[in-house]
């Protein structure tokens, strides 16, 4: 990828992750992260992972953000009462993401330029080598969680049950 293209998403990218964390707007803090997962699905499309990409918005950008306005609209938050009284907050928000923009800089300005393309192994981001690891170096993590999804499925479904 290319310094122009990667810029070029880049804005949109930090303007999207920012209004997350920065509109009063639960729903459309919501939308904006959207917004970012499918920006990060490009980037994946560019370093040559496509199903990093496809996971990237079937799985964060699809199933979960439902999720998460469903809570949200279920939740039916409001604008908060004492918001007058985190003023000293902002501040130091602002402070501390300076502070942290500050370093980006600083890293950034020693970091070398690009990446050695043998640092990439063959089929990175493919199908087969994701299947490939997942099933063998992989398998007892992955087992584990099916059943803790298993678990938390069937717990629901008991509390659900208990409240009806």
């Amino acid at each position: 990828m290319d310094q122009v293209t990667f810029f070029a998403l880049a804005l949109p990218l930090v303007v999207a992750a920012a209004m997350v964390i920065l509109h009063p707007n639960p729903v459309y803090s919501a939308l904006s992260l959207v917004l970012t997962l499918f920006l990060l699905a490009v980037y994946f499309l560019f370093l040559d992972a496509p199903m990093v990409a496809a996971l990237q918005i079937i799985v964060y950008a699809g199933a979960i953000m439902v999720l998460f306005l469903f809570v949200i609209m279920l939740l039916n938050l409001q604008a908060d009462p004492h918001e007058h009284q985190r003023q000293g907050l902002r501040l130091a928000a602002a402070v501390g993401g300076g502070v942290l923009v500050a370093e980006l800089f600083l890293f950034l300005r020693r970091a070398p330029a690009g990446v050695p393309q043998g640092l990439r192994p063959e089929g990175f981001g493919t199908v087969t080598a994701l299947s490939e690891r997942l099933f063998t170096d992989f398998l007892l993590p992955f087992e584990i969680t099916s059943v803790l999804l298993l678990v938390a499925v069937v717990g629901a479904v008991v509390l659900a049950k208990r409240q009806v």
